[in-house]
């Protein structure tokens, strides 16, 4: 039906169900039951069709044939409002997207109002085309006439889709060039994935008219439409209220922001909001973001759990109060865990591998660190109790996976997801993973394993200080070991560089440069946050400097990733430029940290989500919307200089919200 763009503007879900939308207001994506799959959603459109004219539906959720959009949630909420309007057309749309707290119903609240003084009779058509499961094939539509609603299905997922009025027309299958005459064809099954439906209404001058339709999801066509029933029996202003209440609700569980402006404290609330769309409610595991390229043309997908995004994310949960999240993620991590101790790279939440491209390590010492964390700030003995047989075995995989020859774990994918080598940073998070399992050995009484782990773990501490510091560059070197292509080591050898070759057990090459000299953001993790190093150390300011100096981004600012990141055009990403902070904030430097902060603020969506990347030209959002890192690294950001009492005001726009009432 459409292309679906990879920027979104707008998340709305209940933890079950999340959906997507453009700044148009068009619902591009639905996922359910779980958050990260499967998603639904071919296409939605709503259009207006003027009575009496001769001419097409209008679609007042695209940007074309006139139409003006402001999209924004309602403050403190996960409800969106998209505003729709065109000069010179009578009709203005006010639309309302929110998912029910705690029903598997999606609500898109339509207000028609009449911008003249003299009647208008119309029509409003809705399409939509389903992919039930992400499958484009053995769809069926069918209208149900007891419940006027349009159901798609496909195998054990049912979407029942009706409006609180009782439709005037409906057609099921090839039904987007009848929905575009505004005509519909009655036909009441179809085995293609689409259907339309539409509704008379009249106003009188500056009249308004609400119509909210609804997608009730279900297992088997009877839970579907029961579950549509029974949020038909009450009023949408209830369920909005209700709605309301909830995030209201959820919004004074968690601690307050601690201080800075207005536009801080937006963003540190829309943060909160953001981290319960992205906890999934039946699982405990963590998103890391909504997929948006589900063809995986330009990346491998995001729409997953890692569990290195996670422990930044559970840190940031406990920082803001949302300490169940947080355990109920570490609840989840012992179904991902394998039989040998190791957490893989990447998990769909059900607890199952995802698509990987090899073992990460810093993942399973990740977890094991944030595991410690969430102790460190719960105090929950119960927890650590629970999680100590995972937490030993994680451990043992650990020092099992020490190279002892050069004291750091042994090759592999680094936290990009690019290259495999012996990370420096991969080789600071297992430290770290090691020392959170000696304190966990020591508060559980097994001593001798507590003093083994804490061995290991200095010892790849002093490898790292020892072995990976590029004096010349003033840096740690990303990695050792870098395994490259054959032409690559060829002319890098030529060039001067050490390397070597190895064999696998099949006899198949394997080049290894011995340095990864790359500058990357990354490295600020031997200190910040893995405390393999103080802050304080000279390799580490000296590190932060050559970061600050080659990876600036030139023309807007903000911190790339590493030097000549090919990535989506190799932008300044928010996260890098918080981690930035993170570690200025820990020496003292409160006005370096203050800029970043601040530049990331002022890099939020106009519905105040935080990207993954900043566009290096334009300064516009780029990439991914929202990242659930970026959001965490913000509110970790803001924790800690308020932490030093350094929080002044650092927000220069405010992206303020409509008052809920409107």
């Amino acid at each position: 039906m459409s292309n679906k763009p990879y920027l979104i503007d707008a998340i709305v879900g209940n933890g079950r169900m999340l959906g997507s939308l453009g700044r148009t207001g068009r619902l591009y994506r639905l996922w359910w039951p779980h958050i990260d799959h499967p998603q639904h959603v071919d296409a939605i459109r709503t259009g207006i069709r003027l009575s009496g004219a001769d001419s097409a539906a209008t679609w007042f959720d695209d940007a074309a044939d006139g139409w003006e959009h402001r999209i924004a949630y309602e403050p403190g909420t996960n409800i969106v409002r998209t505003e729709a309007s065109r000069n010179g057309f009578p009709l203005s749309v006010l639309q309302r997207d929110f998912s029910l707290p705690e029903g598997d119903v999606h609500v898109r609240h339509y207000t028609f109002t009449n911008e003249t003084a003299g009647e208008v009779s119309f029509r409003f058509v809705w399409y939509s085309s389903f992919h039930v499961n992400e499958s484009p094939l053995y769809n069926t539509t069918t209208f149900r006439e007891d419940a006027d609603a349009i159901v798609h299905f496909h195998k054990r997922s049912f979407f029942a889709v009706s409006g609180a009025n009782v439709c005037a027309e409906f057609q099921c299958g090839s039904a987007w060039e009848a929905a575009v005459r505004g005509e519909l064809n009655g036909n009441a099954i179809d085995m293609r994935p689409d259907g339309a439906m539409a509704w008379d209404l009249k106003l009188k001058g500056g009249e308004s008219a609400t119509l909210p339709v609804y997608i009730a999801a279900g297992t088997t066509m009877p839970e579907a439409l029961l579950r549509l029933a029974e949020t038909k029996e009450r009023p949408v202003s209830q369920w909005l209220e209700a709605t309301r209440i909830y995030w209201h609700s959820e919004l004074r569980g968690a601690r307050p922001c601690p201080g800075g402006d207005r536009a801080l404290a937006e963003l540190y609330e829309r943060s909160v909001l953001m981290f319960k769309l992205m906890s999934d409610s039946q699982t405990g595991s963590l998103l890391a973001a909504p997929e948006a390229d589900e063809s995986f043309s330009r990346c491998g997908g995001y729409s997953f759990c890692w569990g290195r995004d996670a422990a930044f994310i559970t840190t940031a949960l406990d920082r803001t109060g949302l300490t169940e999240a947080s355990r109920r993620f570490y609840e989840w991590t012992l179904s991902a865990q394998e039989a040998d101790g190791s957490w893989q790279q990447r998990h769909y939440h059900d607890g199952s591998l995802a698509p990987s491209w090899g073992l990460q390590i810093d993942e399973g010492g990740s977890i094991v660190w944030g595991m410690w964390q969430h102790y460190a700030a719960t105090g929950d003995e119960s927890f650590a109790r629970r999680m100590w047989p995972t937490v030993a075995k994680g451990a043992a995989f650990l020092a099992g996976f020490v190279d002892p020859d050069t004291g750091l774990p042994k090759p592999s994918v680094d936290l990009w997801e690019e290259r495999d080598a012996e990370h420096t940073y991969s080789a600071a998070a297992v430290s770290a993973g090691l020392r959170a399992a000696s304190s966990f050995a020591r508060l559980m009484g097994d001593d001798d394993s507590a003093a083994a782990w804490e061995r290991m773990a200095d010892r790849i501490a002093e490898a790292i200080e020892n072995d990976c510091w590029n004096e010349a560059e003033g840096s740690f070197y990303r990695g050792l070991h870098l395994k490259v292509g054959r032409e690559e080591y060829e002319r890098a050898v030529a060039r001067g560089a050490e390397g070597g070759v190895e064999h696998t057990a099949k006899g198949y090459p394997v080049y290894r440069l011995k340095y990864d000299p790359t500058v990357d953001i990354s490295l600020l993790g031997v200190s910040t946050p893995f405390g393999v190093l103080p802050p304080e150390h000279d390799y580490m300011r000296r590190q932060a400097d050559a970061i600050e100096r080659k990876l600036t981004s030139p023309v807007v600012g903000g911190i790339k990733r590493y030097e000549n990141d090919p990535y989506i055009g190799g932008n300044p990403w928010i996260l890098t430029t918080l981690w930035l902070a993170h570690y200025r904030t820990e020496i003292g430097q409160y006005e370096e940290a203050r800029k970043l902060l601040r530049w990331a603020i002022d890099h939020r969506t106009e519905t105040g989500l935080l990207p993954e990347q900043v566009d290096k030209a334009s300064g516009a959002p780029a990439w991914i919307v929202p990242l659930t890192w970026s959001h965490a690294m913000f509110v970790l950001a803001v924790d800690k200089l308020a932490a030093a009492g350094e929080l002044a005001e650092v927000g220069e726009t405010s992206r303020a919200g409509y008052p809920a009432d409107a």
